[in-house]
């Protein structure tokens, strides 16, 4: 799988972030002394998996090199209500102007982070891993994707260009599912896994028998999700996807399959209240 650079999109989400929002200059921060020096300090009004530090202290360090930054949390940890995060010590405008685009990323990806944990939790002791997609909030998708790692989640490929997900839409346009297959496996280089969309036994058994490892099995219900992990055994992996919630995935879980992909855990983020104070 592509390993991205981190840092660089973290830099690179930061600054659009800040331009956004700073654009000609922080009118309302001119109204404090250039010099003047403040502390501040991070709490938790929720419950739940703090995220985001390095998107946190990126805000800050752009607008005020000199910054110090104390956490006393770390992404992962579970935080409770009333509890400190972080202290923060530099220039009143820099802390300022840099406040919400600071707790706009924490929050969000505190809640994927939280969301991810949850459905991690649910299917605890069952041998499945919980996937995310690519229903990612814009601009976010390397963020919200390490969000879901940090809450035990896993990432399904990236984007477009470091996967091939074949689904019903490319099996209709290239004349079925071997011919699709077929050319997927000649288009793929080493490392890059092929997946295709199933949407019945039928196409479960037509995929197997044209060579599929990795199979989402699109809106299966219960009956159909035991009968393909019994029908396909060791030949392929096998994905649920489609009407999955955190109230059924335990029972989808047991049947049996071997991952379950949940758009929800990216796409309907829920961001964790958090709130900065500043002490001078």
């Amino acid at each position: 799988m592509f390993e991205p650079d981190l840092a660089h999109y973290i830099h690179r989400n930061v600054t659009l972030s800040l331009d956004e929002d700073i654009y000609s200059g922080d009118l309302t921060a001119q109204l404090l002394p250039a010099t003047l020096v403040s502390t501040a300090q991070v709490i938790t009004r929720q419950p739940g998996v703090l995220c985001g530090t390095q998107w946190f202290d990126e805000c800050f360090r752009l607008l005020d090199p000199d910054c110090e930054i104390n956490w006393l949390a770390k992404d992962g940890d579970w935080i409770t209500p009333g509890q400190t995060l972080c202290a923060i010590c530099g220039h009143a405008r820099a802390l300022l102007t840099a406040e919400r685009n600071a707790l706009n990323l924490l929050q969000t990806l505190s809640g994927t982070a939280t969301r991810t944990k949850r459905y991690v939790d649910a299917v605890a002791g069952i041998e499945v891993k919980i996937m995310d997609t690519r229903k990612t909030l814009p601009g976010l998708r390397q963020a919200q994707k390490y969000a879901v790692r940090v809450g035990g989640g896993h990432n399904q490929r990236i984007g477009l260009f470091d996967g091939i997900l074949i689904k019903e839409n490319h099996i209709a346009v290239a004349g079925g599912i071997r011919p699709v297959l077929e050319q997927a496996f000649r288009l793929a280089k080493p490392g890059i896994a092929v997946q295709i969309e199933v949407e019945n036994l039928a196409q479960l058994d037509e995929a197997l028998n044209a060579g599929a490892k990795l199979i989402l099995l699109d809106n299966f219900n219960l009956d159909n999700l035991r009968a393909a992990v019994q029908h396909t055994g060791e030949r392929a992996e096998l994905e649920a996807s489609g009407g999955i919630t955190i109230d059924n995935l335990r029972e989808v879980a047991l049947t049996g399959i071997d991952r379950i992909s949940i758009g929800a855990l990216t796409k309907d983020v829920e961001a964790l209240d958090l709130s900065m104070r500043f002490k001078t």
